[in-house]
């Protein structure tokens, strides 16, 4: 089947000598992964590399097969083309921590167009922008709104949040934030990509980041806590 469609990329991994396994979010059909033959073999090589860096948003032509096996892009070309997001090092590290997000959060083949849309529309926010100490934390907790685990606000005057349900509670369980996690958690969830992005000391940011992991480790099946995790508190310490 011949498909037109955008998609995210989310990550490329080298594959023998001369080739790459490419996995990318795409609008049309979830996540997918390509082979690509021959990405390191010819003076083109950097160039072919520019279209596989983390998150980069594509127009593809590719042949699906679908039997859960590798996929053949035909014609591929950048959508959206970046200006800041791979040559800034804040901004690269957010990208780099957000792919493994990505990696370990999504995994079936379905479409989930209004994730895509989503992501699209941060990450150009995030091109475009330079105040973005928060964008990494603000993305993941409006993320779980399209992977089905977002907060249950109705009764968020309680003072506790249990992560299990995802609920706030007037009584502390195993499983529960503590009042001042809890009231964290709000600020958050008050917060969008254009707000005031120095409302959280970083001492707040990195206890958000943890609850925030937490969470989803509490709610996907096989999530890990990413590799580039210290690499993003570093920078933004």
């Amino acid at each position: 089947m011949q498909v037109k469609t955008k998609a995210i990329v989310i990550s490329a991994l080298k594959y023998q000598e001369k080739s790459l396994i490419v996995k990318c979010f795409t609008l049309s059909h979830g996540l997918k992964s390509y082979f690509v033959r021959d990405a390191f073999s010819n003076k083109k090589s950097n160039q072919k590399m520019a279209y596989f860096q983390p998150m980069t948003i594509l127009e593809i032509e590719a042949t699906h097969k679908n039997k859960g096996t590798l996929e053949h892009f035909k014609e591929i070309k950048i959508a959206a083309p970046f200006q800041s997001l791979h040559s800034d090092i804040y901004k690269s590290t957010i990208v780099l921590f957000l792919s493994e997000i990505l990696h370990h959060s999504i995994h079936e083949e379905e479409k989930n167009e209004m994730l895509f849309t989503f992501l699209e529309t941060a990450l150009q926010w995030l091109d475009e922008h330079n105040e973005i100490a928060n964008f990494h934390l603000i993305l993941m907790l409006e993320m779980t709104k399209y992977l089905g685990f977002y907060p249950d606000v109705s009764d968020a005057d309680m003072p506790f949040f249990e992560m299990n349900e995802g609920v706030f509670t007037p009584f502390h369980a195993i499983g529960s934030l503590t009042e001042h996690e809890t009231n964290l958690l709000k600020k958050l969830i008050g917060l969008k990509f254009e707000n005031d992005q120095k409302v959280f000391h970083v001492i707040k940011r990195q206890l958000l980041l943890k609850i925030l992991i937490d969470y989803y480790s509490y709610h996907l099946d096989g999530f890990k806590k990413p590799k580039s995790l210290e690499v993003l508190k570093e920078v933004f310490s």
